[in-house]
Protein backbone atom coordinates (compact mmCIF):
# COMPACT_ATOMS: atom_id res chain seq x y z
CA UNK A 1 0.00 0.00 0.00
CA UNK A 2 1.36 3.40 -0.95
CA UNK A 3 1.61 6.08 1.69
CA UNK A 4 -0.57 9.05 0.96
CA UNK A 5 -2.36 11.77 2.93
CA UNK A 6 -5.22 9.45 3.85
CA UNK A 7 -3.16 6.45 4.95
CA UNK A 8 -0.82 8.71 6.93
CA UNK A 9 -3.70 10.24 8.84
CA UNK A 10 -7.18 8.77 9.23
CA UNK A 11 -6.32 5.12 10.06
CA UNK A 12 -3.48 6.19 12.37
CA UNK A 13 -5.58 8.69 14.29
CA UNK A 14 -8.46 6.23 14.61
CA UNK A 15 -6.14 3.49 15.90
CA UNK A 16 -4.47 5.66 18.54
CA UNK A 17 -7.59 7.55 19.61
CA UNK A 18 -9.45 4.25 20.04
CA UNK A 19 -6.51 2.99 22.10
CA UNK A 20 -6.55 6.20 24.17
CA UNK A 21 -10.24 5.68 24.88
CA UNK A 22 -9.47 2.15 26.08
CA UNK A 23 -6.70 3.51 28.31
CA UNK A 24 -9.25 5.95 29.76
CA UNK A 25 -11.57 2.97 30.41
CA UNK A 26 -8.78 1.36 32.43
CA UNK A 27 -8.18 4.61 34.30
CA UNK A 28 -11.87 4.87 35.12
CA UNK A 29 -11.92 1.26 36.38
CA UNK A 30 -8.78 2.00 38.41
CA UNK A 31 -10.52 4.97 40.07
CA UNK A 32 -13.71 3.02 40.75
CA UNK A 33 -11.89 0.01 42.22
CA UNK A 34 -9.84 2.20 44.55
CA UNK A 35 -12.55 4.79 45.23
CA UNK A 36 -10.37 7.57 43.82
CA UNK A 37 -11.68 10.94 42.65
CA UNK A 38 -11.66 11.34 38.85
CA UNK A 39 -11.26 15.09 39.29
CA UNK A 40 -7.76 14.53 40.64
CA UNK A 41 -6.84 12.53 37.54
CA UNK A 42 -8.22 15.22 35.21
CA UNK A 43 -5.86 17.79 36.74
CA UNK A 44 -2.67 15.68 36.91
CA UNK A 45 0.41 17.17 35.25
CA UNK A 46 3.93 15.86 34.71
CA UNK A 47 5.33 19.34 35.45
CA UNK A 48 3.67 22.56 36.62
CA UNK A 49 4.03 24.21 33.20
CA UNK A 50 2.53 21.30 31.25
CA UNK A 51 -1.13 20.76 30.40
CA UNK A 52 -3.17 18.52 32.71
CA UNK A 53 -4.56 15.18 31.56
CA UNK A 54 -7.86 16.63 30.38
CA UNK A 55 -6.07 19.14 28.16
CA UNK A 56 -3.67 16.49 26.82
CA UNK A 57 -6.62 14.41 25.58
CA UNK A 58 -8.33 17.49 24.12
CA UNK A 59 -5.15 18.46 22.29
CA UNK A 60 -4.68 14.97 20.84
CA UNK A 61 -8.26 15.10 19.57
CA UNK A 62 -7.86 18.60 18.15
CA UNK A 63 -4.67 17.74 16.24
CA UNK A 64 -6.30 14.65 14.72
CA UNK A 65 -9.31 16.71 13.66
CA UNK A 66 -7.28 19.53 12.19
CA UNK A 67 -4.94 17.24 10.26
CA UNK A 68 -7.84 15.43 8.61
CA UNK A 69 -10.52 18.10 8.25
CA UNK A 70 -8.55 21.13 7.05
CA UNK A 71 -6.73 19.48 4.10
CA UNK A 72 -10.07 17.89 3.10
CA UNK A 73 -11.65 21.36 3.05
CA UNK A 74 -13.92 20.54 6.01
CA UNK A 75 -14.56 22.57 9.13
CA UNK A 76 -13.79 20.47 12.21
CA UNK A 77 -16.49 20.24 14.86
CA UNK A 78 -16.19 22.70 17.73
CA UNK A 79 -16.10 21.63 21.36
CA UNK A 80 -16.98 23.53 24.52
CA UNK A 81 -13.87 22.17 26.32
CA UNK A 82 -15.87 21.39 29.45
CA UNK A 83 -14.86 17.75 29.85
CA UNK A 84 -14.52 16.87 33.53
CA UNK A 85 -14.73 13.05 33.63
CA UNK A 86 -13.35 10.04 31.82
CA UNK A 87 -16.77 9.58 30.19
CA UNK A 88 -16.65 13.16 28.90
CA UNK A 89 -13.21 12.59 27.38
CA UNK A 90 -14.27 9.27 25.83
CA UNK A 91 -17.30 11.04 24.30
CA UNK A 92 -15.00 13.66 22.75
CA UNK A 93 -12.75 10.93 21.36
CA UNK A 94 -15.76 9.07 19.94
CA UNK A 95 -16.98 12.25 18.23
CA UNK A 96 -13.57 12.79 16.64
CA UNK A 97 -13.24 9.16 15.54
CA UNK A 98 -16.72 9.27 14.01
CA UNK A 99 -16.00 12.55 12.18
CA UNK A 100 -12.64 11.57 10.71
CA UNK A 101 -13.91 8.06 9.98
CA UNK A 102 -16.35 9.58 7.49
CA UNK A 103 -13.59 11.28 5.51
CA UNK A 104 -12.93 9.43 2.28
CA UNK A 105 -9.46 8.90 0.77
CA UNK A 106 -10.33 11.05 -2.25
CA UNK A 107 -11.03 14.00 0.06
CA UNK A 108 -7.46 13.94 1.43
CA UNK A 109 -5.28 12.44 -1.27
CA UNK A 110 -3.95 15.08 -3.61
CA UNK A 111 -4.29 17.80 -0.96
CA UNK A 112 -0.59 17.81 -0.05
CA UNK A 113 -0.10 21.28 -1.53
CA UNK A 114 -3.38 22.82 -0.35
CA UNK A 115 -2.72 26.07 1.50
CA UNK A 116 -4.09 26.08 5.03
CA UNK A 117 -4.05 29.16 7.23
CA UNK A 118 -4.45 28.68 10.97
CA UNK A 119 -4.68 31.49 13.49
CA UNK A 120 -2.96 30.84 16.81
CA UNK A 121 -2.86 33.16 19.83
CA UNK A 122 0.69 34.02 18.72
CA UNK A 123 -0.40 34.87 15.18
CA UNK A 124 -1.28 33.38 11.83
CA UNK A 125 0.62 30.47 10.34
CA UNK A 126 0.50 29.11 6.80
CA UNK A 127 0.80 25.38 6.12
CA UNK A 128 0.40 23.06 3.19
CA UNK A 129 -1.75 19.98 3.69
CA UNK A 130 1.40 17.88 3.89
CA UNK A 131 3.30 20.15 6.29
CA UNK A 132 0.25 20.43 8.55
CA UNK A 133 -0.04 16.65 8.75
CA UNK A 134 3.60 15.55 8.85
CA UNK A 135 5.39 18.45 10.52
CA UNK A 136 2.77 19.79 12.90
CA UNK A 137 -0.28 17.62 13.62
CA UNK A 138 1.23 14.13 13.79
CA UNK A 139 4.12 15.12 16.09
CA UNK A 140 1.75 17.09 18.34
CA UNK A 141 -0.80 14.28 18.32
CA UNK A 142 1.77 11.70 19.42
CA UNK A 143 3.16 14.07 22.04
CA UNK A 144 -0.23 14.71 23.67
CA UNK A 145 -1.45 11.09 23.40
CA UNK A 146 1.81 9.85 24.91
CA UNK A 147 1.68 12.42 27.70
CA UNK A 148 -1.89 11.41 28.57
CA UNK A 149 -0.80 7.77 28.69
CA UNK A 150 2.26 8.65 30.79
CA UNK A 151 0.18 10.60 33.31
CA UNK A 152 -2.12 7.64 33.84
CA UNK A 153 0.74 5.17 34.01
CA UNK A 154 2.52 7.35 36.57
CA UNK A 155 -0.71 7.45 38.63
CA UNK A 156 -0.70 3.65 38.88
CA UNK A 157 -3.16 2.73 36.12
CA UNK A 158 -2.10 -0.67 34.86
CA UNK A 159 -1.45 0.00 31.19
CA UNK A 160 1.40 -0.97 28.91
CA UNK A 161 2.74 -0.36 25.44
CA UNK A 162 0.10 -2.61 23.86
CA UNK A 163 -2.62 -0.46 25.44
CA UNK A 164 -1.03 2.66 23.95
CA UNK A 165 -0.69 1.07 20.51
CA UNK A 166 -4.21 -0.30 20.41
Amino acid sequence: MAVNMYTASVPIFIQYLTALSTVLDKAQAHCEARKLDQAYFMTMRLCPDMFPLVRQVRAACDHALSACARPAGLEPPKFENTEATFDDLKKRIATVVEFIGQIKPEQLNGQEGREIKITFPSGERLFTGQSLLLNFSLPNFYFHATTAYDLLRQAGVEVGKRDFMG
